[in-house]
This record gives structure tokens, sequence and C-alpha cells, in this order.
């Protein structure tokens, strides 16, 4: 059975902020490694807030390795370059996914600027965004991969964190790494935890109780099951295809799954 390592490799704590107001409507979906699904997971659950007739923005925080405008075949005229260089608003850098029904802030893939932003500036991003949350009734955080600083200071806004594992031990590895330092800064931080590309929903929970027993058993915490998205090879051909599950194959378990996220996440 797999163990998750108490002790990962991962950059020590700084010292511990102060507590940040954290907005309620704003969700960072957050992994400790890339290759789990978050961007795709981010994507189709702004998708499904969408059809429900919820106001959305999706914000593209993996910085310096952007990639949401890739998968839905975008060309956005503004991204967060041009924000961050001080010649738009957040709000002006927002373009519309017309098909999805949602907003989209677009990042910059490459940019080493971005990915090497000062914290004092980071910080100003997240009070824009959390002034521009009060035009949305989510905004969807798809965080960078890992435990870098940039993405630790972005989830420290959100309301929740929605962290994503599959049942790869270094993909469970990494996620505890990242709960655990993110758990050290900042110790209200909501956690609901989502297992992706599980082979049945029973395997996702059993994937799901490894990393609970770490994070009881180490951190004294219990961060809840949101859902078990199961593999779906549709999802695959969706990515591929450059557009939304929900518009390419909507009536999939896939796309079931994260409805059943969302669901989760508005009660």
């Amino acid at each position: 059975m797999t163990t998750v390592n108490a002790s990962p490799s991962a950059p020590a704590a700084e010292a511990r902020p102060q507590p940040e107001a954290r907005c309620p409507n704003m969700i960072a979906i957050a992994s400790g490694k890339g290759g789990v699904g978050k961007t795709w997971l981010a994507i189709t659950l702004a998708h499904t807030f969408a059809r429900a007739g919820e106001r959305v923005l999706l914000f593209d925080g993996d910085l310096g390795l952007a990639n949401v405008d890739i998968q839905l075949g975008l060309m956005p005229k503004h991204d967060l370059g041009a924000v961050i260089a001080g010649r738009l608003s957040l709000a002006q850098a927002a373009s519309a996914y017309t098909e999805g029904g949602f907003d989209i802030i677009a990042g910059r893939s490459g940019s080493g600027r971005l990915a090497n932003i000062p914290s004092s500036r980071l910080r100003m991003l997240g009070d824009d965004l959390t002034g521009l949350a009060t035009s949305y009734d989510h905004i969807i955080l798809d965080l960078g991969a890992g435990v870098e600083r940039t993405v630790r200071q972005l989830a420290h806004a959100a309301g929740a964190c929605v962290v994503v594992t599959t049942d790869e031990p270094t993909s469970l590895t990494d996620a505890y790494a990242f709960i655990k330092v993110t758990h050290m800064e900042q110790p209200g931080t909501d956690f609901r935890i989502i297992v992706n590309m599980a082979n049945s929903t029973r395997e996702g929970e059993r994937t799901y109780n490894t990393l609970l027993k770490a994070c009881q058993g180490f951190l004294k915490i219990s961060p809840p099951l949101l859902g078990v998205v199961r593999r779906d090879k549709r999802v695959r051909d969706a990515i591929r295809n450059q557009t939304s599950l929900l518009v390419r194959s909507p009536n999939t378990e896939a796309a079931s799954d994260v409805e059943t996220v969302a669901r989760g996440l508005a009660s």
C-alpha cells in the first residue's frame, strides 16, 4: 500500500506570516506536482459553475508556466503580463470564453519575470483579485504545481484550497508537502482533497485515505474528500482538441464527477 513520507523534499517554511483575510468565493486549485490534471479540473469546474448560471472568473495563477488559454485554444488579447507591468488593471485583462460562458485571465507561459514576481507585487495582485471577486460568484485560481512562494502566497487569499492528487506515490507525497508547508504558514487554511484519474470511486477513496492518515498523524488535521474524478479517455480527447470537456463530451463520467465536486463546494 502506498505510504506518504512525512518529511518530503520541500523548501523549509519561512517565518509564519500573519493570517490574511480570505475571500469566501475564491477557490484555489493546487497540487504538489504537475501532471495530475489540475488545470483541466480548474477549467471544467469553472464551466460547471457557469452552466449553473453563476458568474465565474478563471484566473491562471501558474506564473511562468501558464496554459489555461492553450487548453482552451484561445489567443487572448491581454494577459497577466500586462497587469504586472502596470499597463492594465486586472479587470481589463479578463477575456470571455464564450463557449463556456465564463471569463478568464490568462497568464504568460515562459515568463521568468512573472515566476519571480516580488512578494509585495504578488500581495497587491492578491488584493486586486479580492476586489474583483465582488463582480463574480466564483473565482477559480489555477495555481502552479509545487510549494513555491508564489503558489503559497496566492493560495492564502482563497476561501478554500482544493488539493488535487492521483494514486501515484510521488503525487501523494507532493500533495502532502503542499498541505504541510501551507498549513505551517496559514493554519486556518480550508483544505479539500480531490483524487483525479481514479480507476474507480472506491480506489479513489483508498488513495484519499492514504493522504488523510498522513495529515492526521503528522499535522493533526483532517482535510475532507471533496470528490473522486474517474479516469475517462474523453478527457484526453478534449484536451487534445483544445476545448472544454463540457463542450465536447458533456455526458461523461468525469463530467458527472466534477458536477458532484461543484455541488460540494457550493454547499
